[in-house]
């Protein structure tokens, strides 16, 4: 036999052997996974009931809202407002309600209530505020003990329906939006967001009034949402924030830079005013040498007082020496605005 006969003959075994040791047995071959069935898609949510009429807002609508009581000779502001699962929340305020007694220092109270054949019941248990809503009427006891009755207030801002003074500048009177870029008005003749003014913003006087939507189920920056950017830059808060406290976040506030000095915000469908006093920043060769400065009253009461903002807020238009114009922000929920002017100073 030849040699490369030879050599062709182990070659073809060897191949053959290492074909065979490969080869798993029969009864070591596994099986592929089954894919399990993809889920079906969660059907979307219904979207959160949205109000723009009190007389569509429903039942709860009018026992939400501000209440003046009185225990002894002491005044007790009482604010309730919509909570989840059809439940309430009621802040107790002492000395009277924000604006008209009530001050930070003072003692702040909540207590949830619920409906119970009829009327609106908050229970805080022994030692606590207890009180009982029925037709706009309030009957209960504080937590000392002492009976205490109030009935259901609506305010209205002082500086509601302002006119504009000599030398003021209009920017919307609801006959036309042709001081605002992309500026849309609905068929009530209000301004909606989404839009900012053509012309920058002086170091002015402003007014302007806001109305914000019912929104019972949302909470937190869900509610009303939008904004006031003096200069698009420094975000005055716009937000149902009715009732609470009144934080960085909430209705007044230098957004996520300084809570106002008082939560002044009144009940949503409430018509609501800003009064503010602008001083935009001074630069000298590209440097800043002076903060802006804002002075702001929300529904008539100070809230701010000669601010200074060292920067902008969020996410408003970096500073700089050039101005900026007058935004209302868009924050996917229908707030208006209406009787917007200005004196611009000298």
């Amino acid at each position: 036999m030849k040699t490369a006969t030879i050599w062709s003959i182990l070659a073809g075994a060897a191949i053959a052997a290492s074909l065979a040791g490969a080869a798993p047995a029969a009864d070591a071959v596994k099986k592929a996974p089954t894919r399990k069935a993809a889920r079906k898609p969660r059907p979307p949510k219904p979207p959160e009931p949205c109000f723009l009429d009190a007389n569509q807002a429903g039942p709860d609508y009018l026992i939400q809202g501000e209440y003046l009581a009185k225990a002894g000779t002491k005044k007790i502001g009482v604010q309730v407002r919509t909570a989840r699962d059809e439940k309430f929340i009621a802040a107790f305020l002492e000395a009277g309600l924000p604006g008209d007694g009530y001050t930070r220092d003072k003692k702040r109270v909540e207590i949830t209530g619920e409906m119970k054949d009829g009327k609106c019941v908050f229970d805080g248990g022994p030692g606590k505020y207890e009180a009982v809503i029925d037709n706009g009427r309030l009957t209960g006891r504080t937590d000392k003990g002492e009976k205490m009755v109030g009935e259901r207030i609506v305010r209205k801002s002082p500086t509601l329906g302002a006119k504009p003074p000599a030398g003021a500048i209009v920017l919307f009177d609801g006959t036309n939006t042709d001081a605002w870029r992309n500026g849309k008005m609905d068929k009530r003749k209000l301004l909606a967001v989404g839009t900012e003014t053509k012309e920058n913003l002086p170091d002015c006087t402003l007014h302007l009034e806001f109305l914000l939507p019912y929104k019972p189920a949302s909470r937190g920056q869900g509610r009303g949402n939008s904004g006031l950017y003096i200069q698009r830059r420094y975000e005055v808060q716009v937000l149902d924030s009715f009732g609470l406290a009144g934080r960085s976040g909430d209705c007044g506030a230098l957004y996520r830079r300084v809570q106002p000095i008082l939560n002044m915000c009144y009940p949503p469908l409430t018509w609501q005013t800003y009064d503010i006093e602008f001083q935009a920043a001074k630069w000298k060769d590209g440097k800043k040498v002076e903060n802006i400065s804002l002075t702001v009253r929300h529904n008539g009461v100070l809230i701010h007082d000669k601010l200074r903002l060292d920067n902008k807020t969020g996410n408003g238009m970096k500073e700089s020496p050039a101005g900026g114009p007058l935004l209302l922000q868009d924050h996917d929920n229908p707030v208006f605005y209406r009787n917007i002017w200005m004196v611009p100073k000298k």
